[in-house]
């Protein structure tokens, strides 16, 4: 089947509605959307997803390039310094609920009861991998206000303290790049490297999955009273995570980088 684009529509995706108006538009036969919907998932195996967005500003050529050849130095060069790698990123957890579709009886929408405020408890993270074993590892922290350059040293300087040689890899926020205070302290010790992954990938960071399973999956719907009972179960559901190294593997696996996930 050609695309969505090739028929007119302004974008790549299939709705039930868009090929039952394709059958009617090619054959001259009006099927009623439900009855698509059905052909396509028992007939030929579809299935609803959800679509993943892609950064316009992405360059694909860069990406490849970085996981051909930069993702293989960064892993050779840490475990030549017996170095820990670091996945690291931010994010943050809310009094207003992530909201996900649930089951309720047709016609009775059922309604969450949730405070309407930004309340909030920011977040830092990484998933570790031993040098020896390549075995994974989650550390986290969380802070009452958005993260600063000062709270990445922070939590950077008790990684080290308690894993030793570390190699970080993460994005190019500013909170990461451009901070006077993560500059200056990167400058010191000898035991800690930074490594940047190209622009607009998080799908490259196994981290991204910590916060995809803990925000979006165990925590969608979660309308907390207030901030203490929302961190207890952010708490909850990291410590989880953390003793998990099944789920660590599967998003150090579901990049796809090379060695990085071999050594998983």
């Amino acid at each position: 089947m050609r695309s969505p684009w090739a028929h007119g529509w302004h974008n790549q995706l299939w709705t039930a509605a868009r090929v039952a108006r394709l059958i009617e538009r090619e054959f001259r036969i009006t099927y009623h959307p439900e009855h698509v919907r059905k052909v396509l998932k028992r007939r030929l195996g579809w299935t609803s997803q959800k679509p993943r967005r892609k950064a316009r500003e992405r360059d694909d050529k860069e990406v490849a390039r970085w996981v051909g050849d930069e993702s293989p130095r960064i892993v050779r060069e840490a475990w030549k310094r017996s170095a820990y790698i670091a996945f690291l990123d931010e994010s943050g957890f809310f009094l207003t609920p992530t909201v996900r579709r649930t089951l309720a009886p047709r016609g009775k929408t059922p309604v969450l009861d949730a405070w309407d405020r930004r309340d909030r408890w920011s977040a830092i993270s990484c998933v570790t991998l031993s040098p020896l074993a390549g075995r994974p590892g989650l550390y986290f922290d969380l802070l009452d206000h958005n993260a600063h350059g000062e709270d990445v040293v922070a939590f950077l300087k008790d990684l080290h303290q308690r894993l030793g040689p570390v190699t970080v890899v993460w994005d190019r926020n500013n909170i990461h790049s451009k901070s006077k205070a993560v500059k200056a302290w990167l400058a010191k010790p000898p035991g800690v490297v930074a490594e940047d992954f190209p622009g607009y990938v998080p799908d490259l960071n196994p981290d991204e999955g910590v916060w995809g399973w803990t925000k979006y999956g165990r925590l969608a719907n979660l309308a907390a009273n207030d901030k203490d009972e929302l961190w207890d179960r952010v708490v909850d559901e990291l410590v989880e995570v953390k003793f998990r190294p099944d789920l660590l593997q599967g998003f150090i696996r579901q990049t796809g980088l090379p060695g990085v996930s071999l050594a998983a």
